[in-house]
């Protein structure tokens, strides 16, 4: 559902590598669009409406990188037309919207997934397992970076507010995902210091923050699209830690091994590359064809999407926020 760089870039080259999906169809709103990309990847149908993909009886499912702010409106229409649905991260830009997302499909009995393919390689369940284990004690704080230089790219979507531009959409979800994901709570409090470029649309270009979790845990961070590349992940214990060198893009340069150390001891654990957009996929398919549970509730999303939130407002107003905990549905407009 459009043609988004990201799109042609890595899920396109992911699907024609899984057994579980074929692509049958792409749309824009702009048909000579629709069909030049078709041609370009190979596609067998192109639409000049998404309406007109979703009324496409053959189509089971729907890909969604559309921009951010449009998440949730052909998420919605797409569930209502019998289509399981993968959508691009962030899945919303609201608490409110992701939770109607959510809703919709559950009450349309599609299949509905946010693409946080960093989830599906082995690495974050031998992860979780090191610290079950207790071999690096209590888990005191976390740490993560993830930047990148996307300040010289004018006109890009990300430089957009109204879309849902910004580091914290686009980035800051891996990070408030993974901690949420390591401590296995949610957090409590948010305070975070940005940048808010004025050459950018006014988006956050750059942050640093605290994240407050119950039991004393923290997690700080930084995130930002005008720095130098970093994508590290550190989960400290009271006897050890363990490192992600590259903890959420794994370009051909980057290693996917991880860092493990107890007492000063430090062993490397080593891993396959792999391909982590193609391991969602065929956890996705075999979620929706077969009722598979994946790793990943639909729900996982709104909560990252709630903090998301708490440490933008917290920017904005120069505020320590406090997180409420959260309420669950809400309720279609």
């Amino acid at each position: 559902m459009g043609c988004a760089q990201i799109a042609a870039k890595a899920f396109i080259p992911s699907v024609r590598s899984s057994d579980t999906h074929e692509i049958a169809a792409v749309a824009s709103r702009d048909v000579t669009r629709a069909r030049t990309f078709a041609d370009k990847h190979g596609i067998p149908d192109a639409y000049g409406s998404y309406m007109e993909l979703l009324a496409d009886p053959n189509i089971d499912a729907v890909y969604v990188p559309l921009p951010n702010h449009m998440h949730r409106e052909w998420t919605i229409h797409a569930a209502r037309a019998g289509k399981h649905v993968l959508v691009e991260k962030p899945m919303a830009v609201s608490e409110r919207d992701a939770v109607q997302m959510v809703e919709a499909c559950e009450q349309f009995g599609v299949h509905f997934q946010e693409n946080v393919m960093y989830r599906y390689h082995p690495r974050y369940d031998r992860i979780k397992e090191i610290v079950h284990s207790g071999e690096i004690g209590s888990v005191r704080a976390i740490h993560g970076v993830f930047t990148s230089d996307r300040s010289a790219m004018e006109g890009d979507i990300r430089f957009r507010q109204e879309m849902g531009g910004g580091g914290m959409y686009d980035i800051g979800c891996y990070l408030l995902s993974a901690a949420r994901y390591v401590l296995e709570k949610e957090p409590a409090a948010a305070t975070m210091q940005a940048l808010f470029s004025p050459e950018h649309g006014g988006v956050d270009m750059m942050a640093s923050g605290l994240v407050e979790f119950p039991g004393d845990a923290a997690f700080t961070f930084q995130c930002g699209l005008w720095a130098d590349f970093a994508n590290t992940l550190e989960i400290r214990g009271t006897h050890g830690t363990i490192r992600l060198p590259s903890a959420f893009s794994l370009r051909s340069d980057l290693s996917p091994d991880i860092q493990v150390t107890v007492r000063g001891e430090m062993r490397i654990e080593p891993f396959e590359r792999g391909n982590q957009q193609l391991l969602l996929l065929n956890r996705f398919a075999r979620a929706a064809l077969y009722g598979e549970p994946e790793p990943v509730s639909p729900w996982d999303g709104v909560r990252t999407i709630r903090v998301i939130e708490a440490c933008l407002a917290s920017a904005r107003d120069k505020r320590r926020v406090v997180i409420e905990p959260f309420q669950g549905r809400v309720g279609a407009d």
